[in-house]
């Protein structure tokens, strides 16, 4: 499909979903695809589920005992933990209108549940997996948001957060395989 078809398919789309909930190009990987900035209610709201998800997960990785995750995991949860407070610290600025997530959406919930299940190399790899997956995901919505967001403070802050992102996912990608 061109991208002016996937552009006008993600148009009608967008028109069909309330305001409230994440919008489909967003959902469906259209604007990434096309390099579009996402709204800044499904850039909270993604940033959000991401640093949730990265903490969570990094604390079951602590839990396995791994010592070639144990680095890694201690560092996603202490960046995350700052990201975390310095968005919401953006939204109380009062530029921004928007209550955050409080819990993990359907498929980052079912990325925490499989892992919970799993231990030793299975879990390291799905770990590994998981963390290169959100990361590169996350860079990429940064960068967009902060190439073309609509709102001036988040802009900048996620504009100063990719690099940190960008680390991480190397990192990720060199954890043992």
């Amino acid at each position: 499909m061109n991208k002016r078809k996937m552009a006008i398919l993600g148009l009608a789309l967008c028109i069909s979903v309330p305001a409230i909930a994440q919008s489909v190009p967003e959902k469906t990987g259209i604007n990434s695809l096309m390099g579009v900035a996402p709204r800044t209610a499904d850039f909270v709201k993604i940033a959000t589920i991401n640093d949730m998800f990265e903490i969570q997960s990094s604390e079951l990785a602590l839990q396995n005992h791994d010592p070639a995750l144990t680095a890694f995991a201690t560092q996603m949860i202490e960046d995350h933990k700052k990201t975390s407070a310095a968005l919401k610290d953006q939204l109380r600025s009062g530029t921004v209108q928007l209550a955050p997530p409080t819990a993990l959406d359907e498929s980052h919930q079912d990325m925490l549940d499989k892992l919970k299940t799993l231990h030793g190399r299975d879990f390291a790899l799905q770990y590994r997996s998981d963390q290169i997956e959100v990361h590169q995901d996350a860079v990429s919505l940064f960068r967009r948001y902060g190439e073309g967001g609509e709102n001036a403070g988040l802009k900048t802050w996620a504009s100063n957060t990719v690099p940190t992102l960008e680390s991480h996912l190397q990192a990720a990608r060199a954890l043992p395989q």
